[in-house]
């Protein structure tokens, strides 16, 4: 996580800066609903050519294996031969919570650190680490809809972070007094009510990540300064973003900025300590080919 963070936050500006190629991921649904397969090609201007393909296949939940799994593919800049294949599940779970702390470093008050986490998966645990990483937490509230999964949560945050998290009933529970919110779930009705937020709050919303998943009611996004990863991916893939927009409650210009035009400085970030701000995050090829060549760059280093 403490190279991730800065790689990712590499990516973002490099993506501000016009350095990187990528169309939107192509995204296959079959109407049976079980599963969804991604393909996100990019280059990235100094590093090369990548893609990650990825499915999502939520029952993998029941068999105890990771809901995204898939594989990032980087090439030789040289001769472009295939330089590495990697495992997508390790690199998203990474990745996606490195650029969620770049968002909180970013955007979040500088005292902020009563955390609430709705979701207990994979992304949930990742997401304690990176939010570890760049503020000093003094709470942490769960909520999961499957408490054996909540108290395993709680668990492992105990032994592999040091950190005693409190597990909630609600999701309104969780979110009371929290300062930097991560809703990591695969829900597709809204978890936040307007009303959930308290002033000078940061959200990372991640679950949401195609069009009929939700994890904010529209009133919700429209009481915050919204910044995203992409703002073409977000108006096109997001139904969190496209909700409250469709609904009135907002419109494309009420996005404040790219994260990384707020990293690059052409754009501002938090304008005050009770502005509530969110980070909606799709996932760009651009984070998932910087950490592959990373990758294959300190292997090829450590073999030497």
């Amino acid at each position: 996580m403490s190279d991730a963070i800065p790689e990712m936050a590499n990516a973002l500006r490099s993506f501000a800066e016009g350095r990187v190629t990528q169309p939107l991921r192509t995204i296959i649904s079959p109407s049976n609903g079980d599963s969804v397969l991604a393909v996100m090609p990019c280059h990235v201007e100094g590093l090369g050519y990548g893609v990650k393909v990825i499915m999502q296949k939520p029952d993998n939940k029941l068999r105890n294996l990771a809901t995204h799994i898939g594989t990032v593919s980087v090439y030789s800049p040289e001769t472009g031969e295939l330089a590495a294949i990697l495992d997508g599940s390790a690199v998203t779970a990474i990745r996606t919570a490195a650029v969620s702390a770049v968002a909180t470093q970013t955007l979040a008050r500088a005292d902020a650190g009563d955390l609430a986490i709705l979701g207990s998966g994979q992304q949930a645990r990742t997401h304690l680490e990176a939010m570890a990483a760049v503020r000093p937490l003094r709470r942490v509230r769960v909520w999961s809809r499957t408490a054996n999964n909540a108290t395993a949560f709680s668990t492992w945050a105990a032994s592999a972070q040091g950190l005693n998290v409190e597990i909630t009933a609600t999701p309104r529970e969780a979110l009371e007094g929290a300062d930097i919110i991560c809703t990591v779930t695969a829900s597709t009705s809204a978890l936040i009510q307007p009303e959930d937020l308290v002033p000078g709050a940061h959200v990372n919303a991640i679950g949401a990540s195609i069009r009929g998943m939700k994890e904010l009611a529209s009133g919700a996004v429209a009481r915050c300064s919204v910044f995203v990863d992409s703002i073409h991916s977000a108006l096109s893939e997001s139904s969190d973003i496209r909700d409250p927009i469709d609904e009135g409650l907002m419109n494309e210009k009420d996005i404040k900025a790219e994260l990384g035009d707020v990293l690059s400085e052409r754009a501002s970030g938090r304008s005050g300590p009770d502005e509530i701000t969110l980070f909606k995050s799709l996932g760009l090829a651009v984070e998932d080919v910087t950490a592959g060549f990373f990758i294959v760059n300190n292997a090829t280093r450590l073999a030497r």
